[in-house]
């Protein structure tokens, strides 16, 4: 009879460990309105990796719920799929009004005591990187498979390489050719360079964290859904447009009925307290405009208090 350990293999597909991922998102937070926005899984012999893009509720401390979520995840997607995941990478793309406000305690937000919180979210480049090492890895190779065959085979060069070298004989620096690979070379070194003290990422917004060690971004399109949500809650507003950059974020708002100086004044207290909790490490400038539809409502106006001293006829001559 055989073993059961030698009866066969059983081999757990990066489409299952992303969608067990992204359903372990919506038991992280029971009750709460937390959903996965896209989740990613890579699985390796019986290790795994694991990202998941979240829409978490608001308001809550963004730094605690995600730290939640990023346990549960990790430990759930293990515990249903057998495999090593690693600490899983949590995203958060949008911020949601969440209706259960109250019905958990949760501590404040805190700025983290000591440490720096970096002004921008630097990328990793992996896409440049892995082309650029890819391009050296593949001529060093070819290079040093080549010098192996001519001294230990006893094979005349290879044809490309004698050919690279009678080309750079023949060839002098001032023709267009050399010149115009030249100029290649110098616009790659310029990219490079670019790329290595450029931090991109320019979509995300570094957040004051309450834990030393951890690194908090919000995505710029969070902020504007935010926003939005607050602005479109106020009396009288129809349509709400929203943009958010780097350092500033704008807000314009058309109003179907109201005053409008009350309506721009409360959506910019709201605002603020939005994005107040958000603790951006950088604060935003925010710029409130209103503009009135065209089938817009003027407040009844208010009749004038009569002099003192003035009795209006109750009628009759």
């Amino acid at each position: 009879m055989t073993a059961p350990e030698r009866r066969g293999t059983t081999t757990v597909s990066d489409r299952a460990v992303r969608r067990i991922a992204g359903r372990a998102v919506t038991e992280a937070l029971p009750g709460r309105a937390a959903r996965a926005t896209g989740s990613s899984a890579a699985v390796r012999g019986g290790r795994a990796e694991v990202a998941v893009d979240v829409a978490l509720p608001y308001p809550a401390p963004l730094t605690p719920t995600v730290r939640r979520v990023q346990d549960h995840v990790t430990a759930r997607t293990a515990e249903l799929t057998g495999l090593d995941v690693r600490t899983a990478r949590v995203g958060v793309t949008t911020l949601t009004p969440d209706r259960m406000t109250g019905q958990e305690d949760t501590p404040e937000r805190e700025v983290a005591p000591g440490g720096r919180v970096p002004r921008r979210w630097w990328a990793q480049r992996r896409l440049p990187l892995g082309v650029l090492t890819l391009l050296a890895t593949l001529t060093c190779g070819a290079l040093a498979t080549d010098l192996i065959l001519v001294h230990t085979g006893h094979r005349p060069a290879a044809a490309w390489r004698t050919g690279a070298l009678h080309w750079l004989y023949v060839h002098g620096p001032g023709e267009p050719p050399v010149t115009a690979a030249a100029v290649g070379c110098v616009l790659l070194g310029v990219w490079l360079i670019v790329l290595a003290v450029t931090p991109g990422r320019r979509g995300l917004l570094t957040a004051h964290s309450p834990a030393p060690a951890t690194r908090v971004a919000v995505d710029r399109t969070a902020v504007a859904a935010l926003l939005r949500d607050t602005a479109a809650g106020t009396e009288g507003v129809d349509t709400v447009a929203v943009r958010v950059r780097r350092r500033r974020a704008t807000v314009r708002a058309a109003l179907a009925f109201g005053d409008r100086a009350a309506a721009r004044e409360q959506i910019t207290e709201a605002a603020r307290r939005a994005l107040a909790e958000c603790g951006l490490r950088r604060p935003l400038r925010l710029r409130v405009a209103v503009r009135p539809l065209p089938v817009w409502t003027p407040p009844p106006a208010e009749p004038a208090p009569a002099p003192l001293g003035v009795v209006a006829p109750a009628g009759g001559n």
